[in-house]
């Protein structure tokens, strides 16, 4: 597998939170720093060694809510 790619979300009560595309993976963080560290640790978790995406692809979404 060439790549995995994460949807990031901000969380509402806080942090972040990030979902892979095509994979049952999820995890979270309370900063961009740690939600990089747990996502390579649930992709580490997820995959066996051979199996390993070479490259781990965050996708930031932010919603920005506008009055009409």
């Amino acid at each position: 597998m060439k790549e995995i790619i994460f949807v990031v979300e901000e969380s509402p009560e806080g942090g972040y939170e990030a979902r892979a595309l095509d994979h049952s993976i999820f995890t979270d963080g309370d900063d961009l720093e740690q939600l990089k560290a747990n996502v390579k640790d649930a992709v580490a978790a997820h995959f066996e060694a051979d199996q390993m995406p070479k490259v781990i692809r965050l996708h930031m979404v932010k919603e920005i809510v506008i009055a009409a």
